[in-house]
């Protein structure tokens, strides 16, 4: 099992080396909240070839690696949670940190607005309300929350606030910056920061009344580009010689 798992990494460090259509650094520099010793993420989406998906044994969906902090997905599982508006891979579309992006990539960039709609109201703000449990959990087992989830909860409020606001994503947190990093450093008191949560969720619960974004995202405009990518890759490929009956053993 052990030879497995490793022949599968290797598959998918292959993937991501030699297949890679779009990366981009995420986290703490791309919120614009790094500080000195800040780790870099690096997120990316890599298109497995075609013909791979011809066999019992299938392409991985995701590959951590090979790079220290580097997270991949096949596009198709990529397009699949963007349209459910997870909130991580709506993210990665807005990276301000693009590292790479080939022909598919910039066309991947170019359908970020086909993934957003009024679902990320419930999924922005349901995955801010499992944070918060988290860190009510902290203060009650350790008497003080951990102040930096406490932040990108901030963060993240934000970004759904203003998302439902404009319809537009923007992750940079511009002139909130110092006051989430001393929320970081523990300079707000729990009541001030809880205060401030309570504040971003009722400006979201308002601004999901009037919002611009469509009820759904553009699904079928998001399958045809993942139609053509798959056949592109099918067209690429090498053909290979199929033995004549007389040839055969």
């Amino acid at each position: 099992m052990a030879i497995i798992a490793l022949m599968r990494d290797s598959l998918g460090h292959d993937l991501v080396r030699d297949h890679t259509v779009y990366a981009c650094v995420m986290g703490s520099r791309a919120f614009g909240l790094a500080t000195e010793g800040s780790d870099t993420d690096r997120r990316g989406v890599f298109v497995a070839p075609t013909e791979l998906f011809w066999r019992f044994e299938k392409p991985p969906t995701h590959v951590t690696g090979p790079r220290d902090e580097q997270f991949s997905w096949e596009l198709e599982r990529f397009c699949s949670l963007a349209l459910r508006a997870n909130p991580n891979l709506l993210e990665c579309l807005h990276s301000p940190l693009v590292e790479y992006a080939d022909a598919t990539g910039r066309e991947l960039l170019d359908l970020r607005g086909a993934f957003l709609s009024r679902r990320a109201e419930a999924t922005f703000r349901g995955y801010a309300d499992q944070q918060l449990g988290r860190i009510e959990a902290d203060i009650r087992h350790h008497g003080a929350p951990r102040w930096k989830h406490a932040m990108h909860l901030l963060r993240l409020l934000l970004s759904c606030r203003d998302l439902l606001r404009t319809g537009r994503l923007t992750i940079g947190v511009g002139d909130h910056r110092e006051r989430l990093l001393a929320v970081k450093r523990g300079e707000l008191t729990w009541d001030e920061v809880r205060a401030w949560m309570r504040t971003l969720h009722e400006e979201a619960e308002t601004a999901a009344t009037r919002t611009p974004l469509p009820a759904d995202p553009d699904e079928p405009r998001v399958e045809d580009f993942l139609i053509r990518v798959r056949r592109a890759s099918a067209a690429a490929s090498t053909p290979r010689a199929v033995p004549h009956a007389a040839d055969l053993p």
